[in-house]
């Protein structure tokens, strides 16, 4: 749903990232998930769009939240985590869908191990943002609303 003038962007967080703050901080950093959705929050609201976040573990309910994102939202930033290297369904999901994704990812999956080097999603999405931990995300945020004001994000 729009909110007066503003566009809505659902930003959805895979597997794993509620772990934020404990899992590997070496390589995802000490911020927890709740940090970083409330920095999305402030970035969102300093550039004039509405943003819903979701975290899930679960395949079947990102594939859910993207194919009722139609009508809902203007973009998804997504971060499908390990979903990324293997989910055949949710980057089918993106693919149906008419609401342009942004891929994120916190690390630089490039620099990381062999089977992290591909991604199944990234084929189907706008963009992707890589190894920029929470400023990818707000980056993302600010492409979005770029392609949502009918520009190009680059």
């Amino acid at each position: 749903m729009v909110m007066g003038d503003k566009k809505n962007i659902l930003v959805l967080h895979g597997p794993n990232i509620n772990m934020l703050g404990k899992r590997e901080p070496e390589i995802y950093g000490k911020m927890t998930l709740e940090a970083i959705n409330s920095q999305i929050k402030k970035r969102a609201e300093e550039i004039g769009v509405y943003v819903d976040t979701l975290q899930t573990n679960h395949e079947g309910v990102m594939v859910d939240a993207i194919q009722q994102s139609v009508g809902k939202y203007q973009c998804i930033v997504i971060n499908p985590a390990a979903f990324t290297h293997y989910s055949i369904a949710v980057r089918d999901a993106i693919a149906a869908v008419a609401v342009p994704a942004i891929e994120v990812h916190l690390s630089n999956i490039y620099r990381r191990e062999e089977f992290r080097h591909h991604s199944v999603t990234a084929p189907v999405c706008y963009g992707q943002i890589s190894g920029l931990g929470v400023q990818g995300y707000l980056l993302a945020l600010e492409a979005a609303a770029q392609l949502i004001n009918g520009g190009e994000a680059l």
